[in-house]
Formats: C-alpha cells, structure tokens, sequence
C-alpha cells in the first residue's frame, strides 16, 4: 500500500490535460498524488473514529488500484524503452524506497511497545515486527482472525503492515508474470497486451471469485493475498490498457472519473464494517479509483485532477507511505496509555503522526531513493533492502528473547490446571482460588479486593497458555459451518452430557472435566468461537453471522441423534440476534430465542442445564494485573457496573420453562461489591470476559455440587 512516487523522475513536470499515458517516461499524474492522499486521509479518519466515516478502511482498496497501475506502468515503460524488464533493477528500487522506512518504524514501534504497551502485550508485538520484516503480518492476522483466544483482544501495533505484505507477494510474482507473457507474445508473434491482460483476468477472477466465497463467512478473508490479488489486478490492467489509443470523449472520460472519486467517498460514508470484504462491497472503491486512474489522464482539468491536483492534496499523497506507517502505532500507543479516546484526542494524535512522517520522508525515504551511487548499483541497493528486513527481524528476535520476561515458547501448550502453572507458585490447597471463599462467598474476606498477594497464577503474561492443546483444539473458528465433536470426562461413562456452545461455554471445561471423570460422565463438547447454542441468525462484526445459524443446525441434529445426550449443558455471553429481517436493538432480543430452542430441547427428551455468563468487565483483567501487581485495587471493577453478558437474557429465558435448570456460580467469580482481580492467588479472568482456566479448575468442587443433582443416572 502506498508504496511509490517512482512513477515521475526527479525533473519531470506534470502532464499535460489531454497528454499521453502514465507510464510514458518523464510522465507525471499528480491527480494520482492526490488520490494518494484521499485514500490514506480515509484510513486516517476512519482509524481515528470519524463517525461518518466508518467505511474509512477502503482507502486500502484504492491503495491496492494505484500500486497495480503505477507499477505495472512502470515496467510497461521500462519493457518498452529498452526492450526487457530488469528483475534486479525492479527490486532494487522497492528495496531502497521501502525497506529503509518500514524498518525505522518498526525499530520505532519497539521503542513504543516498551514505554506504553501492556506487557502483556509486548511477546505479540516482537512476533508481529518478525512478521511485518518479512512482509508475511496479512497471514499472522489471518490466523490470529480465526483463533477464538485473540477474539475481543486489543488490535496489534502492527496490524496495518498486512495490506503492504499483500503489495510484496504480488510483486514477487507479477514481474516474473509479465516476462514469460512478453516471452509467449515474441515466441507466437502476438501482441504483449493483449496476452498480458488475459493473465492479468487469469489472476483477477479467481481472486475475486474466492473473496465473494469466503468473505461473508471467513474473517481471515480480509487479510490473506489470494482475495485481495484482483484489487491489485484491476489496477495493473488499467495500466495495460491505457497503452492503447484513446477513444473515449474526454466529457465521456470526466464523468466516470468523477463518478469514480464519488464512488470512493460514498463507500467510506456508507460501508460500516470491513466484514464481507473484499467482496461486492470492494467493487465500489476498487472500481472507482480505476476510473480515477485510467480515465483521470483523458479528462483532464474538467476530471478529479481539478481537486486531487491541488497543492495541500498532492503534499500529503507525496508522504502518504511515511504518514500510513506511522500514525497506526501511535494512535495503539496512545490508547494502550491513555485509555479509549474520543474522536478528538485521536484526531490529534492523527495530526502528530504528521511529524515523524514528515521527518521520515526528508531524512529516509527521500536521500535513498534519489541517491545516485545506489541508482547506479542495484545489488548495493538490494544489500541495502537486505540489512533492513534482517535488522529488523533481528530486533524483533532480540526483543522477544531478552526483554520479554517469561514469555512461553507457544501459545496454547498444555498447562496442568489442578496445579499452579508457575513452578515458584505455592502448591493448590483449601485456599487455592476459589476454594479460598469457603461456603459463603459474598461474606468471605477472601474476596475482598487487595494490593498485593504473595504470588498470582497464572502469570497474567502467560496467560495464553492457561489452556491445555486439547481443549482449545476443539472449538472451530469463525468460519467452520460444521460441527466438530470432542470427548472429554470418562469416555466410557454410561451418562452422557453435552457442553455445548460459544468460548463461555467452553470455558466451563476445566471445572468440568475433573468432576465428569469422578462421576463417570462422558462429556461431548461442541463449541464454536462467538457462537450461541441458539435456533436463531446472530450478529458478528456488524452481519449476520451464517456459519454459526449453520452450525447450530447441524449441533441441534446431532444432539437429537443417535448420539442424544442424557444432558444438555449450555452457556453463552451476550448477542444481538435478527429480529425480522433487521438486527435487535439490545441483547435482550436473544431470550426468546434462547428459551424457543431449550424447549426444543426438552421436547426431544433431552434436559436442559444452564450456566449463568459471569460478569465483563471494562477493561482486561491480565493486562491490569500485570501494570499493577502492587496495585491490585486498581484492576477492581464495581461488581454493580459490570456489564452482564449474557446472564440476564439466560434467566429470562430459564424463568418458568419445564425441564430446563439455571445454575448461578456467579459469587464464587465475584464475591464483592468490587471484583476482585485475584482470588486465592489465582488470576480470576484471562481478560475482560473469560474466567481464566486455572481459577474455572478451582471452581469443580461448586460446579459438581451443583450439577450432580441434574445429571440423570444410567
């Protein structure tokens, strides 16, 4: 994204209205420069939290358009000036005009991650600049998008490094493209262009055609290359084309094009979440800012160039690379320091990222890409791409490894949760978390908010590997449709009880694990990552979320099959769900939903049992814990102001139904008028939602009392 000004030399002037095409050499579209600004003005403003704004992400799509036409210009101009493409000289020049910059805001953001990011935070981040280095964060972001466990969790410093990984895998490939078509075309006697925009479709509509399949279902579709590859496509062949005569009107030409810049405008306004991208949504960004790019050069003064072509306009597309990689890390930094802002302080952080882009672009970016000795000698300038990426993947490496304090080698890896995951840990006793409340948890002292305990378990940075492989292996990710079927307790166990549900049904496993093996249950989990067990369409990143009305499906036919279960066993946090056509205004809509499918249940002779959802708080209980271990208190949510996930619409729904059991363990997790952060030298939530698996284990001895009387007996 954003990732050229090669397209003029350094003494060209711009073209004139009605002149030649934008690869021509000495050629100069400063329309296309203001282009550049609007695009990363909306990611700017939408990053910001522009409220009429929303769709401010597209500007990402009209970066993918630019890039294609002004690089594939590029190298149309090259191929046609000296009859070859240069491999060596392509990669030299990304090398010096991106690597140099990227790396300094990656070393930046380092810097960054230590004075303001939770250090929760900080193993993710060393990760993140390994990944962003090597131009591979769009598929870090694409796994990450799928894994239940980051869901809800603060965005990454470096998330927008994606769309320039994306940029760098397209380009390793497409000059190799270009050269066997050029091949192919003198081999046959056949015209390059023609021949170049038939691969250039090859790529274009599969590409597309895998984004409208996967992106109204897969997150990670938003990240990953092979949906985003048309985008860049589009661009390209518009490049091709304008190789070719001119036959359109220049009136003709200056209204598509206006109706292109229109299209941009009106998708940032309208478009209100990037789920379902790059798919029909994309088109409007994607083929306006084509229209602004192939047509903008024929129309002249009376197209966009009359606004994009002002002054203000092109400064900030001649920056717009230095200004995109800067602002994303100091507005986390600023809100990981400061808390949510409004729109205004973010704005103003916004503003400051002007600065260090300014600065940036004169000292780094600037000199390397005019310096006349790497101009020269290409492979300096690769070497020079080289030391870059390598120091930067390097300072990642060493951040991880020696500044990181206690950092678990892989998220995920089995932790024993009937013992303290930290080796200097005191061993689990009466007063191990939540067995330290005793009998009467809302009068216990144990429960009370303190500063300081003698030790906390888990380490609120190891907290993503408070969970055994074999449990988090079995919730499916956001865009299985199917149900996965996993067997926990006693598989042999003549009583069968189905947990079934989203991530805060799961969480119940670890308490329920232990007891089920004691009291030979067999326990069969069907989970799914932001799905209820409910007869009903949910919302999920602003759209209707079919896989889980797909999954539910097909969990609701196996649980009435020959596998039924003895017992039902459900929880969920809260969601908005589709009330006719149109999603509910509070998650209360869930509870006649919710109360239609447990009788559902019960009417196919399968008893219901309901874990009331715990409280959420405002903010991440681990990443508190581990800024305040001193300070404790600080990290004390009032019980009162909690929000209540999903507990409400649960008893409304439980309330009066036959055969349908609502057990409330809520006291046991929050004991006081302020919630304790830590119990019983336990971390009580992973973050702000999820109970941490090593307290739920402490929580067996209640969960088994309360269920064994609803568990029917074989």
């Amino acid at each position: 994204m954003l990732t050229t000004t090669e397209s003029r030399s350094d003494a060209s002037l711009p073209a004139r209205a009605s002149g030649p095409v934008s690869h021509r050499p000495g050629s100069f579209r400063g329309d296309i420069e203001g282009l550049r600004a609007v695009a990363v003005l909306l990611v700017l403003l939408g990053h910001a939290g522009v409220p009429r704004l929303p769709g401010g992400f597209v500007g990402v799509d009209v970066f993918f358009v630019i890039s294609g036409f002004l690089i594939t210009g590029l190298l149309l101009q090259e191929h046609d000036r000296r009859g070859r493409i240069s491999l060596t000289g392509f990669y030299a020049r990304r090398a010096k005009r991106l690597l140099p910059a990227a790396a300094t805001v990656l070393l930046a953001t380092l810097a960054l991650t230590w004075f303001f990011l939770p250090r929760t935070r900080w193993s993710a981040t060393a990760w993140d600049v390994v990944a962003s280095a090597g131009y591979a964060m769009n598929w870090r972001m694409a796994a990450e998008s799928l894994d239940y466990a980051t869901v809800g969790q603060a965005p990454s410093i470096l998330q927008h490094f994606w769309s320039l990984a994306v940029e760098e895998q397209f380009y390793l490939v497409w000059p190799l493209v270009m050269i066997l078509l050029g091949w192919v075309a003198r081999r046959l006697r056949r015209g390059r262009d023609g021949l170049l925009l038939l691969g250039l479709g090859s790529i274009a509509l599969p590409s597309f055609g895998w984004a409208l399949a996967t992106s109204p279902t897969d997150p990670s579709a938003y990240y990953v290359t092979t949906t985003r590859l048309w985008e860049l496509a589009v661009g390209a062949a518009v490049a091709v084309a304008a190789a070719r005569p001119r036959g359109v009107p220049r009136a003709v030409a200056a209204t598509l094009a206006w109706a292109g810049l229109v299209a941009i405008g009106a998708s940032a306004a309208l478009i209100d979440t990037p789920s379902g991208f790059p798919g029909y949504a994309a088109l409007g960004p994607t083929l306006g800012a084509a229209a602004v790019v192939g047509l903008g050069s024929v129309a002249g003064r009376a197209g966009p160039a009359l606004l994009l072509g002002l002054p203000p306009l092109r400064a900030v597309g001649t920056i717009s690379y230095s200004l995109y990689l800067w602002h994303w890390p100091l507005l986390i930094a600023a809100r990981a320091y400061l808390g949510d802002l409004d729109v205004g302080p973010a704005l103003a952080v916004v503003g400051a990222s002007f600065l260090p882009a300014v600065l940036t672009y004169r000292y780094v970016e600037n000199p390397l890409r005019r310096s006349a000795a790497l101009s020269r000698r290409p492979f300096a300038a690769l070497r020079l791409g080289v030391a870059c990426t390598v120091g930067a993947v390097l300072s990642g490496l060493l951040f991880q490894l020696l500044v990181v304090p206690g950092t678990p080698a892989t998220v995920g890896s089995a932790v024993p949760l009937r013992a303290p995951a930290d080796p200097a840990a005191p061993a689990p006793s009466s007063s191990w978390g939540a067995a330290a409340l005793g009998s009467s948890p809302r009068d216990s002292p144990a429960g009370v908010p303190v500063d300081r305990v003698d030790s906390i378990t888990p380490d609120p940075l190891r907290v993503g590997s408070d969970v055994p492989a074999a449990y988090q292996r079995c919730i499916v990710d956001q865009a299985t449709a199917t149900a996965k079927r996993c067997v926990f307790g006693d598989p042999s166990g003549r009583t069968t009880v189905a947990l079934v549900g989203d991530s805060h049904a799961y969480h119940w496993l670890p308490a329920l694990d232990p007891a089920a093996k004691r009291n030979h249950w067999r326990i069969v989990l069907y989970a799914k990552a932001t799905c209820p067990f409910v007869e009903a369409t949910v919302i999920f990143a602003g759209r209707p979320y079919e896989t889980c009305t797909r999954w539910n499906a097909s969990v609701r036919a196996a649980l009435r099959g020959p596998d039924r279960p003895d017992l039902l066993l459900t929880s969920n946090a809260g969601y908005l769900v589709v009330e006719n056509g149109r999603p509910a205004t509070t998650t209360m809509g869930l509870s006649p939903k919710l109360r239609q499918t447990w009788r559902g249940m019960v009417d196919a002779g399968v008893p219901v049992v309901v874990l009331r959802d715990g409280p959420h708080h405002e903010r991440n209980i681990a990443e508190c814990v581990a800024e305040n271990r001193k300070r404790l208190t600080r990290c004390a949510s009032p019980r009162a102001r909690l929000a209540s996930g999903g507990g409400p619409a649960q008893e409304q729904a439980a309330e009066g139904l036959a055969g349908v059991h609502l057990i409330d363990l809520t006291d046991a997790i929050c004991p006081a008028d302020r919630c304790a952060p830590v119990i019983g030298g336990v971390l009580v939530y992973s973050d702000d939602n999820h109970v941490s698996a090593t307290y739920m284990a402490t929580m067996e001895p209640r969960l088994e009392a309360a269920l064994r009387p609803l568990v029917p007996a074989r």
